[in-house]
């Protein structure tokens, strides 16, 4: 995988988790709840413009929560 700058890498990422978060049929606030962060914050995760850094714990904890192994939100479409 390889990312020309941090805002594909972000997008990348935002889209998987909407993704998965989707097949998992959780709504966002529901997904927010379960992992422990605001709305706010996933919403921003997951927009198509987000610009908004990650941190690897929150990652895998949203992995946790959709039984998703953490190397599928890097990988690109």
């Amino acid at each position: 995988m390889y990312f020309k700058n941090d805002n594909e890498l972000f997008k990348t990422i935002g889209n998987n988790i909407q993704y998965f978060r989707k097949n998992a049929n959780l709504t966002q606030s529901q997904l927010a709840e379960e992992v422990g962060i605001s709305l706010s914050y996933l919403s921003k995760i997951e927009a198509s413009n987000c610009n908004k850094s990650i941190s690897i714990s929150v990652l895998n904890q949203i992995a946790n929560c959709l039984n998703v192994d953490i190397i599928e939100f890097l990988k690109e479409e």
